[in-house]
C-alpha cells in the first residue's frame, strides 16, 4: 500500500470517526463537498497597514468589508521575519526550529516525500491546486518547474524572490516554462506583474469554480521595489509632507514614496476585492473559504520607513526583528455563511496553522508531528473546542541570530546567540505592555527559566542552520 493510499485511508476513517462525535464542531462540514481553500499572502504587509488594524493616512475599503463580513485576527502570526522561512512555516505547518527552509538565500523545498506542502495533501485528496504570484517554495532559484513537483497543478510567477522585487519582470515562470515579456526592464515596462497575476487568479476561479480547488494568490504589494501603476499613486501624490524623492540604488528609484507606497496597499486591496467580487459573481462565495495574510511585519527599505505611516501600529520593531512588529501580522478570514460577520478573536494563532486548519476544513487527516493546530473551531464559532498552543517559537539568523517565544501572555526574545547561545531573555507582558518597552525579566526568573528551556527544546539543528557559534 503506498503512501498516497494510507493517506487516503487515513482520511476516510477520520471523516467517519468525526461524524460519530456530533459534539466536535467540526461535524458542521460533515456530508457537505469539500470547501474550495484560498490563501492570499501580501509581501511586508505590516500590522498597521490596514485601516481596519488602525491604518489612518489611506482607507483599505475591501480588506475592511472582507474583516465586517467575517473574522479578524488579532493576534495572529508570520512563520517569520522575513519571506522565505515564513512562507515554508506557511506551505509546511513547521515552525522556524524544525522547518527545512529557515533563512533567505539559495535554498529551496525539498523533493517528496520530503517538505511536504499543504498543496501535496489537499491534491491527494481531490482538490485542484494553484499557486500564482510569488513562490514560497525557493529563495533563488531558476527551476520554473519546481512549484509543480511540490503539489502544484498550476504555477504563474516568480520562484525567485529576488527577481520578485521587480514589478516590471522581464520573464515568469507558468507550469516549468518560461513566460518573456520583452518591453519590461525589470524597474520600469509596460506589463504590471500585479496586473498579471490578478488576471490569472481570476481565470483560475472561474475554470475551476465547480472545486474543490486550492489557490493560493502570493501577492508582492506593498514589499519594495516601490512600484504601482500611476492611476493608482495619483490621488497620493503631493498629500503627504516629507514625501522626498528615493535616488534609488538596488531598489527602483521613485519621486513620491509615501504616494507610491499608499497606492500599493490600497492596489492589494482592490486586487483582494476583486476576488472576493468574483466568488459571488460565481454563487460560491459560501463554499469558499479565505484567509489574507501578510508574509512578516513592515519593512523599511527601498526609500520607505515602516514610521511613514505607522506601519507597525502599536507595535515594537518591524521586519527582521522578532518583537510583535516583525512577526504579528494583520490576519482575516471569510467564509459567508459559516464564520460570523464581524467576528474577532484573540486567538493566538500562527502560519504554521494554516497546514492542520485546511486539512481540517477538507475533511482530510492531518500529518502527524505538526507544530501547528487547526483553528478551524474558532473560524466556526466553537471557541470551546479549539485547542491552545503551549507556546509559538521562532529563530531567525541574521543580525547575530535571534529567539523568541510566545507563551500565554508572556514574550521572550534573546538577542546575539551565536555570541552567546545561553545569553539573557528579554521578558514582557504582553497583557500590559503590547510595545514591549518594559523588560520584566529580573521580576520573572521562573517565567525566564521556562522560555530558555522551550528555546533549547524547539531548536533542531540541521547540517544548513545553527544557533551556535561559527
Amino acid at each position: 500500500m503506498n503512501h498516497s493510499t494510507v493517506r487516503r485511508l487515513f482520511a476516510t476513517l477520520t471523516i467517519g470517526l468525526l461524524v460519530l462525535l456530533a459534539a466536535d464542531t467540526r461535524t458542521a462540514l460533515a456530508g457537505e463537498d469539500k470547501p474550495n481553500i484560498i490563501f492570499i499572502l501580501a509581501d511586508d504587509l505590516g500590522y498597521g497597514d490596514l485601516s481596519c488594524y488602525g491604518q489612518r493616512f489611506f482607507k483599505t475599503p475591501n480588506l475592511d468589508r472582507m474583516a465586517k463580513q467575517g473574522m479578524k485576527f488579532t493576534q495572529h502570526y508570520s512563520g517569520s521575519t522575513v519571506c522565505a522561512p515564513s512562507r515554508a512555516c506557511l506551505m509546511t505547518g513547521h515552525h522556524t526550529g524544525h522547518v527545512w527552509q529557515r533563512a533567505n538565500g539559495k535554498i529551496r523545498f525539498r523533493p517528496d516525500p520530503q517538505d511536504i506542502t499543504i498543496a501535496t495533501l489537499l491534491k491527494d485528496a481531490g482538490y485542484h491546486t494553484a499557486l500564482i504570484g510569488k513562490s514560497g517554495l525557493a529563495c533563488n532559484d531558476d527551476d520554473p518547474g519546481l512549484p509543480n513537483t511540490k503539489g502544484f497543478d498550476h504555477f504563474f510567477g516568480f520562484t525567485a524572490h529576488g527577481a520578485a522585487h521587480r514589478y516590471y519582470p522581464t520573464r515568469l515562470a507558468r507550469n516549468g516554462k518560461w513566460v518573456e515579456y520583452p518591453n519590461n526592464k525589470g524597474k520600469e515596462g509596460d506589463t504590471y506583474s500585479g496586473d498579471l497575476f490578478l488576471a490569472d487568479a481570476l481565470k483560475y476561479i472561474e475554470q475551476h469554480k465547480d472545486g474543490p480547488f486550492f489557490l493560493h494568490l502570493s501577492l508582492q504589494q506593498p514589499h519594495a521595489d516601490l512600484a504601482v501603476p500611476h492611476d493608482w499613486r495619483k490621488p497620493f501624490i503631493r498629500r503627504f509632507p516629507g514625501d522626498k524623492p528615493f535616488k534609488g540604488g538596488h531598489y527602483r528609484a521613485e519621486q513620491f514614496p509615501r504616494a507610491t507606497f499608499a497606492g500599493m496597499v490600497t492596489y492589494l486591496d482592490d486586487t483582494v476585492g476583486q476576488v472576493l467580487a468574483k466568488l459571488k459573481e460565481l454563487g460560491i462565495d459560501d463554499h469558499t473559504l479565505v484567509i489574507f495574510s501578510s508574509d512578516n511585519g513592515a519593512m523599511s527599505e527601498g526609500g520607505w520607513s515602516r514610521h511613514n505611516f505607522v506601519s507597525s501600529g502599536p507595535l515594537r520593531g518591524g521586519k527582521r526583528d522578532l518583537y510583535e512588529g516583525g512577526i504579528r501580522v494583520p490576519t482575516i478570514a471569510w467564509w459567508p455563511g459559516k464564520i460570523k460577520a464581524g467576528s474577532r478573536t484573540d486567538l493566538i494563532s500562527a502560519h504554521w496553522d494554516f497546514v492542520p486548519t485546511a486539512c481540517d476544513a477538507a475533511g482530510i487527516g492531518t500529518p502527524a508531528g505538526l507544530d501547528g493546530i487547526s483553528y478551524l473551531p474558532t473560524l466556526l464559532g466553537d471557541s470551546a473546542d479549539q485547542k491552545q498552543h503551549a507556546y509559538l517559537y521562532w529563530e531567525f539568523y541574521e543580525g547575530g541570530a535571534k529567539q523568541a517565544v510566545r507563551m500565554g501572555k508572556w514574550k521572550g526574545v534573546r538577542l546575539n546567540v551565536r555570541k552567546n547561545p545561553n545569553g539573557p531573555i528579554e521578558l514582557y507582558d504582553l497583557s500590559q505592555d503590547l510595545g514591549e518597552k518594559r523588560n520584566v525579566a529580573k521580576h520573572n526568573a521562573a517565567i525566564v527559566k521556562k522560555i530558555a528551556a522551550i528555546m533549547d527544546e524547539a531548536h533542531v539543528p540541521n547540517e544548513r542552520f545553527s544557533l551556535q557559534p561559527k
